[in-house]
């Protein structure tokens, strides 16, 4: 028995969570989101909390369980307080812009690297060795902050390179002499 799926999420108030067509949308404060339901799992709305439950007792069924409740949470969490993660960059000469709906980094290239920021996403360099990247879907958050980080991953000697807020870099001793 799933730990996860057997908690009911609670939709707090200012949040209306609806099914129909076999999509969960779920409407909140900062905006809009909806999941398209799995045909092994059974979806109730009940007094100010969703359920999740399989349909039946297959292995496909149970596997699924804890996933859809972790995502219909994600849908909820992020109508209400929404998702971030920080970037931090390291090295000399490497450096973030945000210019509107693009982001500028320099990172010891020859040339510039542009990465065109998606539709509900927020991007932002309160200076220039940090990237705030925010958002409603945490799927599309994480996954810009990938594509961010996989341009220069933190090396081991130096620690130089792209990494998240509070990951921990393991670092190598150099060459002796």
């Amino acid at each position: 028995m799933s730990r996860i799926g057997k908690v009911p999420v609670p939709v707090p108030a200012g949040v209306s969570a609806s099914i129909e067509g076999g999509i969960l949308s779920v409407k909140g404060p900062k905006g809009t989101l909806s999941l398209s339901l799995a045909d092994d799992i059974s979806y109730d709305i009940e007094d100010g909390r969703i359920v999740v439950k399989p349909a039946n007792e297959s292995r496909r069924a149970r596997s699924f369980w804890g996933m859809h409740r972790t995502l219909v949470q994600n849908l909820v969490t992020g109508v209400t307080d929404g998702f971030s993660k920080v970037l931090e960059i390291t090295g000399v000469g490497y450096r973030a812009n945000a210019q509107g709906r693009k982001l500028k980094l320099q990172l010891g290239y020859s040339h510039d690297v542009d990465i065109d920021v998606p539709e509900g996403i927020e991007v932002k360099t309160p200076d220039q060795t940090t990237v705030e990247i925010s958002g409603i879907d945490k799927q599309k958050v994480g996954q810009l902050a990938a594509e961010i980080r996989r341009w220069r991953k933190p090396e081991p000697y130096k620690g130089k390179g792209i990494k998240y807020r509070g990951e921990f870099i393991f670092r190598k001793e150099g060459k002796k002499k």
